[in-house]
């Protein structure tokens, strides 16, 4: 399969201008693998300044280990600004999703910043688990 790069928005719809105007942007997305460790670790993943985070989604397909585990994520080494004590347990194969954990700043949600971010990550405990993390987005 071919990847594609591009600048500025992807405008879909037949109507562009006007109250009935049908356009939208597209929901772009970014997947890493992670493996769980008690330091912050940047994913890799960088959101271009601007956008706007719809969700985030974490795929274990190694169970955690060490007992309940909590997932933060952030734009810094903090890992804590877009949401911290997500609850991740310790079944394997299973989803979870970013909006279900404690949202600490809905305004980083809404806009990453004039600046691109970067994505990290910090577990709570245990240094089994392994997955993806996938950042879906609205680029600006």
């Amino acid at each position: 399969m071919a990847t594609t790069t591009f600048s500025g928005p992807i405008r879909s719809g037949t109507v562009r201008e006007g109250a009935s105007a049908n356009t939208g942007s597209p929901i772009l997305a970014q997947s890493v693998t992670w493996e769980q460790s008690t330091t912050a670790a940047n994913t890799g993943i960088i959101i271009p300044a601007n956008s706007q985070i719809i969700d985030i989604a974490v795929y274990i397909t190694t169970a955690c280990d060490g007992g309940s585990q909590n997932l933060s994520v952030g734009t810094t080494s903090a890992a804590n600004e877009i949401f911290t004590a997500l609850a991740l347990g310790t079944a394997a194969n299973t989803i979870f999703f970013g909006s279900a954990g404690t949202i600490t700043d809905a305004d980083t949600w809404e806009t990453v910043g004039t600046s691109d971010v970067s994505i990290w990550i910090d577990f709570s405990a245990g240094t089994a688990g392994r997955g993806t993390i996938t950042v879906q987005y609205v680029q600006n």
